[in-house]
């Protein structure tokens, strides 16, 4: 089993100035392997990346979500046109490997993009599409509540996810050192972005996920 995630760029074609947020996520998704066979940016605003290990694929959705979120791109554009990501994580085989992810095929691919089709219509912007339809049912119903509050995160907010995503280590008092704010302050920032539950959920992901596949 692998994982595809299948995205776009929520409002990205009226931000001016496309590297805003094209330059960072490429770098993001350069950790994951090369271009375009295992990821790809294409018609503009839309991206498609391969993860190896399932269980993985959560944690970097929420990476992602991160990351755009925490784009600054003016009070005027943030208010009238929040930029976002939308996401759909497809679990399955394989089949074909192609010189561009684009081209691959399997029932990943088919899931990641079935699923995608379907996000507008069912208004989540993060939901999974696997064989496991139990599991789909459970993992899409945490999603549709967390994306609640997801969806409305503050840069600040995304920001304190990136830097938590960088070190998961790190303790409250250096993530302060690295965002220039007391470690009260800090503590705070994890309550209103709800830190712990969300961590929770991508925990309880990747623990039902080993389990299935084991």
């Amino acid at each position: 089993m692998i994982a595809i995630i299948t995205a776009d760029i929520i409002n990205s074609r009226k931000i001016v100035n496309q590297e805003i947020w094209i330059a960072p996520l490429k770098k993001l998704l350069a950790n994951y392997g090369s271009t375009p066979q295992k990821w790809e940016i294409y018609r503009g605003d839309y991206f498609q990346i391969e993860i190896e290990e399932p269980t993985e694929a959560l944690y970097l959705a929420l990476k992602i979500k991160a990351l755009i979120k925490g784009i600054n791109i003016g009070e005027k554009q943030k208010k009238s046109n929040p930029i976002d990501v939308r996401m759909a994580i497809g679990l399955g085989t394989k089949e074909y490997t192609a010189d561009r992810i684009s081209e691959s095929n399997g029932t990943a691919f088919i899931n990641s993009g079935e699923k995608f089709e379907k996000l507008k219509k069912e208004k989540v912007t993060l939901a999974i599409q696997s064989s496991l339809a139990n599991f789909d049912y459970e993992m899409n119903l945490y999603l549709k509540l967390a994306c609640i509050q997801m969806d409305a995160w503050t840069i600040n907010s995304a920001t304190l996810f990136t830097t938590l995503f960088e070190d998961p280590e790190q303790n409250q008092t250096e993530i302060g050192a690295i965002l220039g704010i007391e470690q009260n302050s800090v503590s705070g920032r994890f309550k209103r972005a709800h830190v712990e539950e969300i961590q929770e959920l991508e925990k309880m992901y990747r623990f039902k996920l080993k389990e299935i596949l084991s």
